[in-house]
């Protein structure tokens, strides 16, 4: 079975993220990633950089555990500056689909006031479900 995104019906149309996913097989969680690169390398200094590699962070675990984009069911964003975040809309679409292409799962999106690493201006959890 693949995932099944969940929609109430009469609600308004989630744009970039599903309220809900059904999904069974074996279930992978992703601890934080940030932008940093395999070798821990902050190549990019901008949100959208490191919003970019920290998916690409995310697609790399869930493709070493056998899994694809599109087994992903749940990210939780925790960003260190809203108003960046949202000045930057259109880019981070671009960027997100690039990685994730038109695949939306579950997300909640959280600001902190710092994250551990300094230099992160994000870091994304995420939830997959692999097929069995």
């Amino acid at each position: 079975m693949s995932t099944l995104t969940i929609h109430p019906e009469g609600w308004k149309p989630a744009k970039g993220y599903a309220n809900g996913m059904v999904a069974e097989g074996r279930v992978l969680f992703v601890g934080g990633q940030i932008g940093w690169t395999a070798d821990q390398v902050f190549e990019a200094k901008d949100f959208i950089g490191q919003m970019k590699q920290a998916l690409q962070n995310i697609a790399d675990v869930v493709h070493a555990a056998g899994g694809k984009v599109e087994d992903i069911t749940r990210l939780t964003w925790y960003v260190t500056d809203k108003k960046e975040y949202v000045a930057h809309q259109g880019e981070v679409g671009r960027a997100y689909r690039e990685v994730m292409g038109y695949h939306f799962p579950a997300m909640t999106m959280v600001v902190v006031s710092a994250l551990v690493e300094d230099d992160a201006k994000i870091e994304i959890e995420a939830t997959a479900v692999l097929p069995s």
